[in-house]
């Protein structure tokens, strides 16, 4: 099929062939003519990189009525980055389309400018959830008469909290609209939405649910906790050309990681939430021109990335929730290009990954961590292969020529390669020249063996660093929308302390309970000075008898987010 196919205008199709779209993706060929022809609802299911903006974008502009001064469409998304980006992808389809005004409206830029161009007249707005609300609730936007309602990437916006956004947002839409839902993967929450909100959708999928993107190679690399950073390195340095996304779980990590990396004479930089917008944008503007060659960030920050070419992402640490890796690994093998996803684990992480390959449909492949000596083979040759295809150009260099032979005139041809390849190459020889093995990696003993033995090797290096375990309350419970995943990051987050270890979170409906080292005890008790979807949290000791059971040792749980 060709856009020239599917009913666009000869305006939009200028604009199409301006930016070099040959043919459209499946989910274009199968969403554009359903919202040409039918009155549907929809729902999208696919990853990113598919296509989904112009799937939705490209109707849209063409369904707009440009005579008439008012908001027709509605595109609500996580960030604001993604919101700037669907923005721009949508002026750019409607670059030969005249008096077409698409408005991104986001946190962190002025609110009383994007009144003052409301105000105006505009036609579509693209809005992250936070923000539409406080316009609306401000009367600066009027959303009531709406033909279209977008909710890009809906499971980012439920997993980012902003359930009561958008059910605030969507009871104030008109009930004649058509509602467009697109997500990566189909959690409850995100049922519940359509349930509520949409009328006997269509649903199409591209792919299967849930799935990761088909042309992705699954890896993962096993090393003892202590050495992922030397592990990261070595990946980095076989793969010369490496143009990457690394994800860690904290901010406090992602900068660590980073700045080992850029001291250790990588291309890279981080990207948390700690960045002010400028900041955020000078980052990621480097990362777009390929002067990044590794961005290393956290799940949140990462949200709204959309960059092409990108060709391997790199979990430094595995994400908790196996969707979360989906959405990573779906950041590569864009545009029917082929991309490579990493993980890097340690053995107590490894049944994540039985896991994740059940959600994937898909297998790792898992391989041994490159040595010293195969990585300076591989840079030796690539190097080899630079100097060999460099283009010369004789006219601008032959007034320096007759001064260099002059200078070389007493090597030889052979000495004259060694010396260029000790200049260039001696950095990777003198670091890799005595570089451990470290695929010699001692699986733990078994549980049945441990017992059997004793019960101290692990216990007792938990009850020296951190002690016996105690019991914790904390108000919030099933009732608030809280998941194991929340508390264990909070834990991290309140701490400032991701190697904690702890052990049983029980949640009940309108409280919870969590185990965690006493060392931590101070820390936790005056760390949780935060909120959790508008609620404040309290956390206190659980009761001294409760405490006194179980205040014991116990094999901790992974409480890396």
């Amino acid at each position: 099929m060709r856009f020239d196919e599917l009913g666009l205008s000869p305006n939009l199709l200028k604009g199409i062939d301006k930016l070099g779209f040959e043919k459209p993706t499946t989910i274009q060929e199968k969403i554009i003519p359903l919202i040409f022809n039918t009155a549907n609802d929809i729902t999208g299911l696919a990853q990113t990189g598919t296509g989904k903006t112009a799937a939705f974008g490209l109707p849209i502009i063409e369904q707009t009525d440009i005579n008439q001064k008012a908001v027709q469409a509605l595109i609500l998304s996580p960030t604001r980055e993604l919101c700037i980006q669907i923005s721009k992808d949508m002026q750019s389809y409607a670059q030969y389309v005249p008096g077409l005004i698409v408005l991104p409206v986001y946190g962190g830029a002025s609110i009383e400018e994007q009144i003052r161009i409301l105000k105006k007249g505009v036609h579509i707005i693209v809005a992250t959830p936070g923000r539409m609300l406080d316009l609306i609730k401000r009367k600066a936007a009027s959303i009531k008469h709406i033909q279209t309602l977008v909710l890009d990437e809906a499971d980012e916006m439920l997993n980012m909290g902003f359930r009561d956004e958008l059910d605030a947002i969507l009871e104030t839409t008109p009930s004649f609209k058509r509602t467009l839902l697109f997500s990566a993967t189909m959690p409850k929450e995100v049922e519940r939405i359509a349930k509520k909100y949409m009328r006997e959708p269509v649903n199409i999928t591209v792919g299967r649910q849930n799935s990761g993107a088909e042309n992705v190679k699954h890896i993962y690399y096993q090393v003892h906790a202590p050495d992922r950073y030397l592990a990261l390195k070595r990946i980095a340095d076989m793969q010369p050309d490496i143009y990457s996304l690394v994800f860690c779980r904290t901010r406090r990590e992602t900068k660590e990681i980073a700045d080992k990396l850029i001291k250790d004479g990588y291309n890279a930089d981080a990207l948390h939430g700690d960045l002010s917008q400028s900041q955020r944008d000078h980052v990621m503007k480097r990362f777009r021109e390929k002067s990044l060659q590794m961005l290393v960030a956290t799940d949140v920050a990462a949200r709204g990335i959309d960059v092409q070419d990108i060709s391997h992402v790199i979990n430094y640490n595995l994400p908790d929730d196996p969707d979360v890796y989906t959405h990573r690994s779906g950041r590569t093998g864009r545009a029917d290009k082929s991309g490579i996803s990493i993980a890097i684990v340690n053995f107590r992480e490894k049944s994540k990954i039985s896991k994740i390959e059940k959600i994937l449909g898909k297998s790792f492949k898992k391989q041994a961590i490159p040595s010293g000596e195969e990585i300076c083979r591989k840079q030796l040759f690539r190097m080899i292969d630079r100097m060999e295809k460099a283009e010369v150009d004789e006219e601008q260099i032959a007034p320096f020529m007759e001064t260099v032979n002059n200078k070389l005139e007493w090597l030889s041809k052979e000495q004259i390669i060694k010396h260029f390849v000790s200049l260039e190459f001696n950095r990777f020889l003198d670091y890799y020249k005595n570089a451990p093995d470290l695929n010699k990696v001692t699986e733990p003993a078994k549980e049945g063996n441990r017992k059997k033995n004793t019960k101290q090797g692990r216990t007792k290096h938990f009850q020296a660093d951190q002690g016996q375990y105690l019991r914790f309350f904390m108000s919030l419970g099933k009732n608030d929308g809280i998941l194991p995943k929340n508390i264990i990051g909070m834990i991290n987050e309140s701490t400032r302390d991701r190697d904690i270890n702890i052990g049983d979170i029980d949640i009940k409906d309108t409280h919870s309970f969590f185990e965690a080292g006493e060392a931590y005890t101070d820390k936790i008790l005056n760390g949780f000075n935060k909120r959790f979807k508008g609620r404040r949290i309290k956390v206190s000791l659980a009761d001294s008898t409760s405490n006194k059971r179980k205040k014991r040792s116990k094999k901790p749980l992974n409480s890396r987010v």
